[in-house]
């Protein structure tokens, strides 16, 4: 029914001319349309009296449908285009700290481009302070970061709480003890994360609080090769409990102990952004997809 566009104006103006006017449309020719819709519908839309229209019952049961079609109309073509928009191809710049680069960002690609799998998506990777240097310079859209920052002009939105464990090669003497204390890190022979990161700055934190001097045999900044190094050289290490998932352990033949002296030392992984990018859409997409996975993650 291609005139029921014509049939809603001359309902909603009341009047031949008036539509005609509105539609840019000679009198004649909106005559023949709306007749051409009465027959199509087999029934009287308008009685004629004169040069005045009265809408029938029928016009009114018409008019009342041909509203809803309109309005169905439209929230098609806006779902349409708001589909057209989230699968064109996009892109998006994240700032990740080192740590979060290996504990938290694949996880979160993984799950954006599930459902968006055309975004071109580059990280770029620094310290802690330096990503919250290029959200704020705008040189990357979002940052992730392993801390709550807190800076004008900035928005931060805290995911999860984190917290280090201590990883063991298999077989050895901590692993059957039942009970494991700060304090038996003393002289112990550990391989930890390179300085200025967050996470050592955390260690270190802890083991000045508790004057613990373990043997640090090696400082690296890739968690996978800690990992590795652990079980060949069996020594220590401490890592975030967000990247320690048991297939890791099975694989590498490690053994993780908690502790509650490392429990109770905890950082926040926030995603970090400027208040404008917020409106940015593929970074809005991605940050409310991160907020509803670990929501769902800690409920």
């Amino acid at each position: 029914m291609e005139n029921i566009d014509f049939f809603i104006v001359v309902v909603e103006q009341q009047s031949l001319n008036k539509a005609s006017q509105v539609l840019n449309l000679s009198q004649p020719a909106l005559s023949r349309k709306i007749m051409k819709l009465e027959e199509e519908l087999g029934t009287q839309l308008f009685a004629r009296k004169g040069k005045k229209l009265e809408i029938t019952r029928a016009g009114e049961i018409c008019y009342e449908h041909a509203r809803e079609m309109r309005q169905l109309e439209r929230k098609l073509r806006a779902s349409i285009e708001q589909f057209k928009s989230a699968d064109q191809p996009g892109s998006i710049t994240i700032g990740a700290s080192l740590t979060t680069l290996q504990s938290t960002l694949p996880d979160l690609i993984t799950l954006y481009t599930k459902d968006h799998p055309n975004t071109d998506i580059k990280a770029i990777t620094g310290k802690t302070h330096e990503i919250v240097s290029l959200v704020k310079d705008k040189k990357v859209d979002i940052g992730l970061v392993a801390s709550k920052i807190e800076q004008p002009g900035l928005s931060c939105v805290p995911l999860f709480d984190d917290h280090l464990c201590l990883v063991l090669p298999a077989g050895h003497a901590f692993t059957d003890m039942r009970a494991l204390a700060v304090q038996d890190l003393h002289n112990l022979p550990m391989i930890l994360f390179s300085r200025g990161t967050w996470y050592r700055v955390l260690m270190d934190d802890l083991f000045h609080r508790f004057e613990i001097y373990p043997d640090v045999k090696m400082e690296i900044d890739s968690f996978e090769a800690i990992v590795r190094l652990v079980s060949t050289c069996k020594t220590a290490t401490l890592l975030p409990k967000s990247y320690l998932r048991r297939t890791l352990a099975d694989e590498n033949e490690i053994v993780v102990r908690s502790l509650t002296e490392l429990e109770q030392t905890k950082r926040t992984t926030s995603l970090l952004f400027a208040d404008e990018s917020g409106d940015y859409p593929i970074a809005k997409r991605f940050i409310m997809k991160a907020e509803q996975h670990f929501s769902g993650i800690q409920s």
